[in-house]
């Protein structure tokens, strides 16, 4: 079982390749805000990508729906066509109370990451209570990385985390190096029995909006991790075992510095 480190880390990891890629994804983002500013009604806008963000961050875990399936649901009214639109809707919904929930505090606490999850899972279940969490091949079933086992210790970790979230004077990296990190760091914990990468994937999303990076919730990286899984993936347990985070930051980068107009469309 790896020994998650607390955050902030020692080393330095914002190299000079990394910090070349940060300048792009800056601008990126800077492109993206400025159009998102453009649109007349946000409402329309948000919860139109939330729905497309939920179904693309579900298809990372094999959730598949339709367009058709999504749109012929309504979640206020709770009717669904089938177990996969209902699943995608309820993780439209949890990112949208999210995102209230940031714009109200200005913090992103475990107990909004709770919410999440539960919301998306519809259970109370909360942080893992029992040991036996192994995450697995699914082709062959070999145990790929065990992560924290004891109670105490996903509890301290998550508070650590917590605080590195919301504390900007920890230490002095880039907020998009610290969103990175901040992901990595909450797969590796895989503090909840179900939903970790749904739920570590709205906090992506609501870093952005708690940074001031982007006002409204219009990038997601989902569509581009489901494009590039299995090297999402190599390079979450890579990063793990060599304690080396160049590639994983890089990235991670390169997904926020897509074309912002594809983002929108």
């Amino acid at each position: 079982m790896t020994q998650l480190k607390r955050l902030p880390l020692e080393q330095d990891i914002e190299t000079k390749v990394v910090l070349k890629k940060l300048a792009r994804a800056h601008q990126a983002l800077a492109e993206l805000k400025g159009i998102a500013a453009t649109i007349p009604n946000e409402a329309i806008l948000i919860n139109t990508l939330a729905l497309q963000e939920a179904k693309d961050s579900s298809a990372i875990e094999n959730i598949i729906t339709t367009h058709d399936d999504l749109y012929c649901s309504d979640s206020s009214a709770r009717y669904f066509v089938n177990v996969a639109a209902k699943e995608v809707h309820n993780y439209a919904t949890a990112l949208r109370n999210g995102f209230e929930q940031v714009q109200r505090t200005g913090l992103l606490t475990n107990n909004d990451i709770l919410a999440i999850q539960g919301f998306i899972e519809e259970n109370n279940a909360g942080f893992r209570k029992q040991a036996g969490t192994t995450l697995k091949n699914a082709a062959t079933g070999e145990v790929i990385y065990t992560p924290p086992q004891h109670p105490d210790d996903i509890i301290a970790l998550m508070n650590n985390l917590e605080q590195f979230i919301n504390d900007d004077e920890l230490c002095d990296w880039d907020s998009l190096t610290k969103m990175a990190v901040i992901h990595h760091q909450f797969e590796s914990i895989h503090p909840f029995y179900d939903g970790n990468g749904r739920t570590g994937r709205i906090i992506n999303i609501l870093y952005f909006v708690k940074q001031g990076l982007l006002k409204i919730p219009v990038l997601y990286l989902s569509r581009y991790i489901n494009q590039n899984k299995a090297e999402y993936y190599r390079l979450l347990q890579s990063t793990r075992d060599t304690d080396d985070w160049t590639l994983w930051l890089l990235f991670m980068l390169e997904g926020m510095s897509r074309l912002p107009m594809k983002r929108l469309s």
